[in-house]
């Protein structure tokens, strides 16, 4: 499975704005300086994080975006899949009733499915709140580092 910066950006984002005060909207701009992410970038994945009903936006000045739900209920696969980031190791074309990129399925295809359930049940399980403390505790990896707050 490989992860495009799509999801590892949108993750990444996510995170941030869960770190900061949760009843204030932080502005993208924000975002964009302490992550190092294009704030081009973080508009297209915001959209699409708004539209899964992840986060809300705030107009106006001291406006920005809010998470819609609590921390602890939004995991890494639900950020991933709302940025339209796949979760799954095989190769395969979902459109193919066959499955692969072949005529017929490849002799590992049911290898690296199973593979990919496994990926998508380890994000499933990993929830923002969990990184938080992660990250503040420094077991994830140290938070001043990312512009986090301790």
């Amino acid at each position: 499975m490989k992860l495009t910066t799509k999801g590892r950006y949108a993750v990444t984002a996510m995170l941030d704005l869960c770190c900061q005060d949760a009843h204030t909207p932080v502005a993208l701009i924000d975002i964009s300086k302490r992550q190092e992410i294009s704030l081009s970038y973080l508009e297209q994945l915001f959209a699409k994080l708004r539209r899964r009903g992840l986060v809300r936006s705030v107009r106006g000045p001291g406006g920005g975006y809010l998470l819609m739900a609590p921390p602890s209920t939004i995991s890494v696969a639900d950020i991933i899949r709302a940025v339209d980031e796949p979760i799954k190791a095989t190769s395969c074309d979902e459109n193919d009733p066959e499955g692969c990129r072949k005529s017929t399925r490849c002799i590992t295809h049911h290898l690296w499915e199973r593979v990919g359930i496994h990926i998508n049940s380890y994000l499933e399980s990993i929830h923002l709140d969990t990184l938080i403390e992660e990250i503040r505790s420094g077991t994830l990896r140290p938070a001043a580092e990312h512009g986090f707050p301790a």
